[in-house]
């Protein structure tokens, strides 16, 4: 499926617990993400940013940081990412922090209810994302997307794209994740949510684990992948503003990818939580691209298929 690609700036950190991500979709660019796409026979329109509010860094208010702001940008990618969809068109949203997911996950599912189309969102993340506003005392926002994705925080959230939840917790499979709050783990097993967390990865192998998140698609599933770059181990890639050791190494990511790859059915993706101001000589960012690339089908299989 050779869908030809848009890609979608959000050059903002509103969500996040450290300024620097805003600079992510430049930092993607620079690494050479549209010529790389293009060498595999793509056609890749960059869109340029999308606009929004500055970020105020300023503290919770009830409980959510910054909720008017992380509105205005979430509704905006909302609209972008629909508009692409419905042109036939494959959307990479370079973030930006996570808290965008809700805007990019709520127009493929949007898209999705509109087309028939079953839904699959590997979420690749150190976090399980499944904070609320209880659960959290920074009230970052970034920890929360998946939960108001599956309808818990404000409406004004969880309302994006005009249908409440957007999702269900049956269409999630995490994948990397190493680090959720005491609060947030109870809630992510009361809601059935499907976690492939490091220690099934290193007991089962990445190889076991993409075959359990991959089962039960067909030729109608939409296939978004949400790739935290935290999901690497920060030895590889230094670049994140929340850093948790322990992640997947170099090939395991590309293991993961290339399987991905393999079913022929990517048909949006999120790069999340890119920070150069964190990073050593944009090595992160390139790293990205290089697992991009194996996303859309740059392959180390020396043997026949």
């Amino acid at each position: 499926m050779n869908l030809p690609v848009s890609l979608i700036g959000v050059p903002t950190d509103i969500g996040a617990g450290a300024r620097g991500a805003s600079m992510g979709p430049e930092a993607l660019r620079v690494a050479g993400l549209q010529a790389v796409l293009e060498s595999h026979g793509l056609q890749v329109i960059d869109r340029g940013n999308l606009g929004g509010p500055s970020n105020p860094w300023q503290p919770p208010v009830d409980g959510y940081r910054h909720l008017p702001e992380v509105v205005a940008w979430n509704t905006a990618l909302h609209d972008a990412v629909h508009t692409e969809l419905a042109r036939g068109r494959l959307p990479i949203v370079l973030g930006g922090d996570h808290c965008l997911g809700m805007g990019s996950i709520s127009a493929v599912a949007r898209h999705c209810r509109e087309t028939g189309k079953q839904l699959r969102v590997l979420w690749l993340d150190a976090h399980a994302d499944f904070n609320t506003a209880e659960l959290t005392p920074s009230g970052n926002i970034h920890g929360m997307p998946v939960a108001c994705l599956c309808g818990h925080g404000p409406a004004e959230l969880t309302g994006i794209g005009g249908h409440t939840p957007a999702i269900t917790p049956d269409v999630v499979r995490q994948i990397g994740i190493r680090s959720v709050d005491p609060g947030e783990k109870r809630f992510v097993h009361e809601v059935g949510l499907e976690v492939f967390d490091m220690r099934y990865i290193d007991e089962m192998g990445m190889r076991h684990t993409m075959e359990q998140a991959l089962m039960g698609m067909d030729e109608n599933t939409h296939l978004h992948v949400s790739f935290d770059v935290d999901f690497l181990d920060p030895e590889i890639a230094p670049g994140v503003g929340t850093t948790v050791p322990g992640g997947p190494t170099y090939r395991e990511a590309q293991l993961c990818m290339e399987m991905i790859a393999d079913t022929g059915r990517l048909a949006s993706l999120d790069v999340m939580e890119l920070n150069p101001a964190l990073d050593v000589r944009n090595r992160t960012a390139e790293l990205a691209v290089d697992l991009i690339e194996s996303l859309f089908g740059k392959s180390t299989l020396m043997r026949k298929k």
